[in-house]
């Protein structure tokens, strides 16, 4: 068959035979809307998916805690300390996060919320499992206060360069303005947000003495975190030009003196 008669992969119809002209756009107008649909519908299962993981999680927690899972915390208080600790900077960073981006719509923004939760729980299972089945008996004390310490320097960096980030780029109105904040916390490094939810995540299998998942966890994070710093800085990099290139080349980016 000659090449001309093989059909293409967009359309399925050989080039030979391949309309013209309007009837042509029309058709490669149905062809993407198709191949739109299906990525859609993957995406919509993967959430689902997602979904279904969190709210089986959710169960499994909700039967410890009918359980007696109260008397695991009251003999375990830095892990009680932590996740206390723990809720309400998910529920302060709501307060004080950024927006969501306008020109991402609601249902994708809710999906790679969803998406960017499983890791999460897979660390927050992960370090008790190991502990648990791994090495058998408790932690040692200072582990679990080493830990809560850092959560506790985690939050307050993550929380507080959010609130930096807001009040030096607002005026006194309120609003926001266009302006590259480079004091505070952001004087010494360029991410604080990153370096202190990284923090407190490490923190977690800290507690717990999982040494095996807290080395898992600051490498993870860390390729996560250079990732979406060099997303980040590019889009810093457009908006503020030669301040910024001046601003990176006279700071770190998550840790100082070192990276």
């Amino acid at each position: 068959m000659d090449s001309a008669e093989h059909p293409t992969p967009e359309t399925g119809i050989p080039p030979a035979s391949r309309p013209t002209g309007a009837l042509a756009e029309s058709l490669e107008a149905v062809v993407r809307t198709e191949a739109r649909a299906r990525n859609l519908l993957s995406r919509d299962l993967a959430v689902r998916i997602v979904e279904q993981v969190i709210f089986v999680t959710a169960v499994v927690g909700a039967v410890a805690l009918g359980l007696g899972i109260t008397d695991y915390l009251s003999e375990h208080r830095y892990v009680a300390a932590y996740l206390l600790a723990y809720i309400g900077f998910r529920f302060a960073d709501l307060l004080v996060g950024e927006d969501p981006d306008e020109t991402t719509t609601a249902a994708t923004g809710f999906s790679e919320r969803v998406l960017s939760e499983l890791p999460i729980l897979i660390l927050f299972a992960a370090a008790p499992f190991e502990r648990t089945y791994l090495y058998g008996g408790e932690a040692a004390p200072w582990l679990g206060a080493l830990g809560l310490l850092l959560e506790l320097a985690g939050l307050w960096l993550a929380l507080g360069s959010r609130v930096q980030l807001h009040f030096f780029s607002s005026d006194r109105t309120g609003r926001e303005r266009m302006v590259l904040v480079k004091t505070g916390f952001f004087r010494y490094i360029r991410h604080p947000v990153y370096a202190g939810i990284l923090l407190v995540l490490f923190a977690w299998p800290l507690v717990y003495g999982a040494w095996i998942v807290a080395v898992v966890t600051v490498v993870v994070g860390i390729v996560v975190a250079h990732r979406r710093i060099v997303a980040d800085e590019k889009v810093l990099l457009a908006r503020f030009g030669e301040e910024f290139e001046e601003y990176r080349r006279t700071t770190d980016a998550l840790i100082p003196s070192i990276w």
